[in-house]
């Protein structure tokens, strides 16, 4: 086990247990992070999928949501997937409210459509190579401001972009058995 890296997993609702499950497999130490306290020294942070609106209201009435984009701003390297990815966007296509906002993107959500909308393809993403990706109603990134480097597209849609210490990803890779991401990211850290 890593002990010299701890990585928070944001465990409020939505596939935390499935990021947990593949740091355990690279040996590094994770904690749940489901009360501002849980914030107090980690090195990096995973914010998995789910619902973004549930996510976003959870993290204000925990009072985690302000520590956590003080903490990101100054440099906490953060891991968004799918729902992650619209907690990290500055901007959401067709809606007025934003979460964590830190990662200069305008996100389209469920733009893929509803549940029948999902799929797994394969795709290259930079730095890493060709991955397995699981979209599961997810969204894509529409715009990327200055600074943005996309890593991936599917379908001439942008899926994964990293931008500064932020790596966001419209696809699911806790759900591929694949660690390349999670090594990557942990590279990062």
């Amino acid at each position: 086990m890593r002990t010299d890296i701890k990585i928070g997993v944001l465990a409020v609702q939505g596939a935390f247990i499935e990021h947990e499950h593949m740091l355990n497999e690279l040996g590094v130490q994770c904690v749940e992070i489901r009360k501002k306290e849980d914030l107090d020294n980690i090195d990096g942070i995973i914010l998995p999928g789910g619902e973004s609106t549930v996510q976003g209201q959870l993290l204000i009435k925990l009072g985690i949501m302000e520590p956590l984009r003080k903490m990101i701003e100054n440099g906490l390297p953060v891991l968004a997937t799918c729902a992650g990815l619209i907690l990290l966007a500055k901007h959401i296509d067709n809606d007025s409210v934003t979460h964590i906002a830190t990662l200069p993107v305008t996100v389209k959500r469920n733009a893929y459509g509803r549940q029948l909308g999902s799929f797994n393809t394969t795709a290259n993403i930079e730095h890493i190579g060709d991955y397995p990706m699981v979209f599961i109603r997810a969204p894509y990134v529409k715009e990327v401001e200055e600074g943005v480097e996309i890593l991936a597209t599917v379908d001439n849609n942008i899926v994964a972009v990293k931008y500064k210490n932020q790596l966001g990803l419209a696809f699911h890779p806790e759900l591929t058995g694949d660690t390349s991401i999670h090594k990557y990211f942990i590279d990062m850290i």
